[in-house]
């Protein structure tokens, strides 16, 4: 429970007097259709300046003073590492002769790939624990051989997505051939035991963390050469951002997809049984996502949303794939549709407003049986190959651990094979969904999450959490930092705004492009229902997201500076002018558009740009931005030049800073040790903002 007390400006004083370090203002500006744009702080995008690591460390040496300050700071963390201490086990899958899992302690900063043979002895396979001594070297990926002897696995060191790939025996552990280097973006799709298709860039002059990324190209790599002999398949000819190789799991088809964004894909198959077969054109635009999911004999199975919004199933003879020629399968319905394959079977994941239900339909598309779930949130899993009679899938929600259930695909019976012993009592929680009214009258479902039996009253502290874009859709899950901020009293809350995929294609693109403003607009609405409703007043709102998220965060934080105490923009694209000059920000254009489109396009964009929409003598709320010096994704100087501008414009006392992790990246293989320290910053600061002095 949270102890409160009022916000006086004596209990602040530490806060009013931040030194903010001095931050060199240019006289850099870009003109965009004859309107001249200023860029004081565009000497921020050098990553590899002195002055830039200088400044980087200074606001570090700030933030995190300001952090060590907070009394109870040691005590969340203290709870923060109890409850995350407890033993994570993954699904097991089978590979050749061993069955392979994940498994964490509790507290290892990287999950431990494990495997038992036939006589069920247990040994670890990969410890990405051992590949870095301060554990920011992850394991990214893992691909096996067609029957199991080899296996590509790629690491990520300190969070980039660069990667570099290395090869096993699995008997024995031995290292095949040269380790591939300077691999993005990319999965490894094996042929046989020949060798696998992978994906990269050509690498950038410059600093790799941000220079422009934009031809992908896809290579198959034959075991027992050199990765200077790899060929390209695709992409050397067609210059495409995104470019990614599957073969099928009987070994007949390459299938290839190519984009220039994030959404909309061709579509491309080979023929892997003939010598030198062309590679032939199943779609030959980017108005639709589709791929391949499986073949049988010589029919290929297509996901797709070409004229279904929501997705649907199609079949269609390999030998004349084109969409002319496709037969439903599965066909749409009014739910989202996100299927697998296993067992012989496939499984149809429907979203039904942000959770899950799921259906069984055999390889005649007749329905076998509609799957019972544990209760009301998200199941994942059900994938696995076909000659499995076991399979596994995971369910959680915002109250409930991740637990993992086997499925018998005859049957249907489900049991629970392995639920977690996690310190947090589920009973006393309890998750509400509601519909509420954005500002064009749309109806927008928000999940809101918090202890049984409190109190309506507009003083309990509120996490509101979001994303809205690249058809991305928030499911019910729990998380550790999300017990604990609900433990104390909080209360987490969870809109599905548009541009997300939980209503399908149209939901999301009603929030890309000109139509950006309805995501803010969602995300203030759902703020305005929390206060109506009194969970929560603009005294105790806080604000997050994540990449996407935290442009929604910086430009809510904007727009309505009056509407929250806390914002917590992390990772954010939030010069929306300049986003797509770096790495591969360009692929981003289908959501955003970009400044060089029109006057229009550049217009609207500078419009809610939050780099560019910070005021002289606005009082904005306490704010935490949160980065990783490598993210190669979106680059730190987003965060960077929003920091420096808030810090010189704004208007009263409320801290404006920005926490600056070293050897991370976008977020995906940071270390357990990283996560919980982060998350602890963020509560920490969140609730002494908000007047919390002590935790009882």
């Amino acid at each position: 429970m949270l102890i409160l007390s009022s916000c006086n400006k004596k209990e602040t004083v530490d806060t009013m007097e931040l030194k903010y370090p001095e931050t060199r203002k240019d006289t850099v500006s870009t003109t965009y259709f004859g309107e001249k744009v200023s860029d004081p702080y565009r000497w921020l995008e050098d990553d590899r300046s002195e002055e830039t690591a200088a400044w980087v460390k200074a606001q570090n040496e700030l933030t995190f003073g300001y952090l060590d300050k907070i009394p109870f700071r040691e005590a969340l963390k203290t709870r923060m590492e109890k409850i995350w201490n407890y033993e994570r086990i993954s699904a097991p899958f089978t590979e050749g002769d061993y069955t392979y899992y994940y498994k964490n302690d509790g507290l290892q900063n990287q999950s431990v790939l494990y495997r038992k043979d036939s006589s069920g002895k247990e040994e670890v396979f990969l410890d990405p624990n051992t590949f870095s001594k301060d554990g920011t070297t992850s394991l990214a990926d893992i691909s096996f051989s067609d029957d199991g002897s080899l296996v590509a696995y790629a690491i990520s060191e300190g969070g980039s997505d660069w990667r570099k790939v290395i090869v096993l025996q699995t008997k024995d552990k031995k290292v095949v051939g040269e380790t591939l280097v300077d691999v993005k973006f990319s999965g490894m799709s094996w042929f046989k035991n020949d060798g696998f298709y992978y994906s990269s860039y050509d690498k950038p002059t410059g600093s790799e963390l941000s220079a422009k990324t934009d031809q992908h190209k896809l290579y198959y790599h034959k075991l027992g050469t050199s990765q200077k002999e790899d060929r390209v398949i695709f992409g050397a000819e067609q210059k495409r951002r995104y470019v990614g190789g599957s073969v099928t799991e009987d070994n007949k088809y390459l299938i290839i997809t190519a984009a220039n964004s994030t959404s909309g894909n061709e579509l491309y198959m080979k023929d892997l049984t003939k010598e030198n077969s062309p590679i032939v054109t199943v779609l030959n635009n980017f108005d639709t996502d589709s791929y391949v999911i499986d073949s049988q004999d010589e029919k290929l199975y297509i996901v797709t949303n070409l004229n279904a919004p929501n997705k649907r199933i199609v079949s269609v003879s390999a030998a004349n794939p084109k969409p002319e020629n496709w037969v439903d399968f599965i066909a749409e319905t009014e739910n989202v549709l996100n299927p697998s394959t296993a067992g012989g079977y496939f499984f149809a994941n429907y979203m039904k407003d942000a959770v899950s239900q799921v259906k069984q339909f055999d390889y005649t598309g007749k329905l076998v049986r509609e799957i019972s779930l544990p209760g009301l949130g998200t199941a994942t899993g059900f994938g696995d190959k076909k000659e499995a009679k076991t399979i596994y899938y995971s369910f959680t929600n915002y109250t409930t651990p991740g637990t993992i259930y086997s499925f018998d695909v005859a049957n249907g019976a489900s049991k629970e094979y392995q639920k977690p012993k996690v310190d947090f009592d589920s009973s006393k929680y309890e998750s509400k969904q509601v519909f509420y009214t954005s500002k064009d009258g749309t109806k927008v479902p928000m999940i809101i999450t918090y202890k049984k039996g409190i109190e309506l009253n507009g003083k309990n502290p509120t996490m509101l959490y979001a994303y809205g874009g690249f058809n991305v859709s928030l499911t019910p899950s729990f998380s550790v930092a999300n017990a604990i901020w609900m433990e104390n009293g909080g209360i987490y809350a969870v809109p599905n705004l548009r541009g997300g995929g939980e209503y399908g294609k149209k939901w999301h693109d009603a929030g890309t492009k000109m139509q950006k403003q309805n995501v803010f607009d969602d995300f203030i609405a759902a703020a305005e229902y929390l206060i109506k409703e009194k969970y929560t007043s603009s005294e105790y709102l806080a604000i997050r997201g994540g990449s996407n998220g935290g442009l929604l965060v910086g430009a809510t934080m904007t727009q309505r500076p009056d509407l929250m105490k806390v914002a917590l923009p992390a990772v954010g694209v939030l010069d929306m002018l300049r986003y797509h000059t770096f790495t591969a920000g360009a692929g981003w254009a289908y959501d955003y558009g970009t400044a060089d489109d029109s006057k229009e396009m550049f217009s609207y964009l500078k419009k809610y740009s939050p780099v560019h929409n910070v005021k002289e003598g606005v009082s904005y709320p306490a704010t935490m931005i949160t980065t990783g010096d490598h993210d190669d994704r979106v680059v730190p100087a987003h965060s960077f030049k929003f920091a420096a501008e808030l810090q010189a414009k704004n208007k009263g006392q409320n801290p404006m800073l920005i926490r600056i992790d070293v050897n991370a990246g976008h977020g995906a293989g940071k270390s357990v040790a990283q996560t919980i320290q982060e998350n602890v910053d963020i509560q920490a600061f969140t609730l002494y903002n908000m007047g919390v002095r002590k935790l009882k």
